[in-house]
């Protein structure tokens, strides 16, 4: 597993004191606007200040104080340390899930290529051998993830 975890990316400018406007790549703006330190092209940079703006991160970044120098991050994509963060039980970041072998009993179904972000769960989308599968991701079809093991074990129905 990859220490640093993408978490956003800086879409445009805001005012003219270097703020960049970020968007979020996670549960919600506000778990990102939490961090003091974030990694941009794996080098770590202190956040001085941010805050929630309506679904994006209003941040300013050391040693980023105009406008110009906020227009040339840009498309820039945010990581941060996976130290930093504790998950609750049953949780996983996406990136880890990507790439996850998936079997309904022994048989093998595909691999996760995606998790989509819909507003009642996320959903799984799998591909394999005979097509794609999209597995919403909830306990009744989702049996087990084991990332240890790069292994994740579903029980599909007719129509998935």
């Amino acid at each position: 597993m990859n220490n640093l975890l993408e978490i956003g990316k800086i879409v445009s400018t805001h005012g003219i004191r270097g703020e960049v406007r970020v968007e979020p790549w996670c549960d919600s703006p506000a778990f990102l606007a939490g961090f003091t330190v974030i990694y941009m092209r794996g080098a770590p940079v202190e956040v001085e200040s941010a805050r929630v703006h309506k679904s994006l991160v209003l941040m300013k970044l050391a040693g980023v104080d105009t406008v110009e120098a906020a227009q040339a991050l840009r498309e820039t994509v945010l990581s941060i340390s996976r130290e930093g963060v504790t998950l609750p039980e049953g949780r996983y970041f996406i990136q880890d899930l990507i790439g996850l072998a998936v079997y309904d009993g022994d048989e093998h179904v595909g691999s996760l290529v995606d998790v989509l972000t819909m507003p009642a769960h996320d959903v799984y989308l799998v591909r394999g051998a005979d097509g794609e599968h999209m597995i919403p991701a909830v306990p009744e079809f989702v049996r087990s993830i084991e990332l240890e093991r790069g292994i994740m074990r579903v029980k599909l129905i007719e129509g998935m």
